[in-house]
């Protein structure tokens, strides 16, 4: 691990100590993640950064299940099993500490795109890519009228409707490692179409990954699609 690699993990764990201490007090923080309470005021308040080794078991450990727990706090869900993430999504510095914790928890490997379908799942597509240093491509369901070449991957849902997906040609080249990532999965279709895009393109997949899983199907459909690691921060019952 370099200098530059070292900082980014211990900033991620200020980060989400910072967090984790909007409603907690410092007690009940170094109860949480075994290090003193003076030692977390420090970090908190930035006196001064936790060392590498603490700053991964904050990250990799405490902050995946604290994380998950914040999500699972800020869904909604109706009576007819509607998911409202809106409290996740359009909060850009919490997808900002998902992106290291999901790196950790899943190992994606490093990818070259970071690929999702618009729109919930641009704004955490993009955490990943600033976390990989990765470019950001997004599929849509119309072609832009600019742009030449798209690739395409089509699929007729369940209730009947046929969904297709475009992306501009240019936005992976053959032989990247692709990441595929999106807000929620919950059949696993809008998956299959992006890791179609992917296979169309003659990319490599380092991983899937989601928010929110809705029952087990989705993942299942994506883990017989590949075999790179596939997963989500939080599962809701279907």
């Amino acid at each position: 691990m370099n200098r530059a690699e070292k900082a980014a993990i211990q900033l991620q764990a200020v980060a989400v100590l910072r967090m984790l201490k909007q409603s907690r007090t410092y007690d009940e923080l170094a109860s949480l993640t075994g290090l003193p309470a003076g030692d977390l005021n420090r970090y908190v308040n930035g006196h001064v950064l936790p060392g590498v080794e603490r700053a991964r078991e904050v990250v990799g450990g405490v902050g995946h299940d604290e994380l998950a727990r914040e999500l699972h706090a800020r869904i909604r869900v109706d009576s007819e099993g509607y998911v409202d993430n809106s409290g996740v999504v359009f909060d850009q510095s919490f997808l900002d500490l998902v992106a290291p914790i999901a790196a950790d928890t899943f190992e994606f490997e490093t990818p070259d795109v970071v690929l999702t379908a618009a729109t919930d799942g641009i704004t955490l597509a993009a955490a990943m890519a600033s976390y990989f240093g990765a470019r950001l491509a997004y599929a849509k369901k119309s072609k832009e009228t600019a742009v030449e070449e798209f690739i395409e991957a089509r699929q007729r849902l369940q209730s009947g409707i046929e969904l297709t997906y475009y992306l501009p040609a240019s936005a992976i080249d053959a032989n990247d490692t692709v990441l595929v990532v999106d807000d929620l999965i919950r059949s696993g279709e809008t998956q299959e179409l992006l890791l179609d895009i992917a296979a169309s393109a003659n990319a490599d997949v380092g991983g899937v990954f989601a928010l929110i899983a809705v029952g087990e199907e989705g993942v299942s459909r994506a883990r017989e699609l590949t075999d790179a690691p596939v997963g989500a921060l939080t599962q809701l019952e279907s």
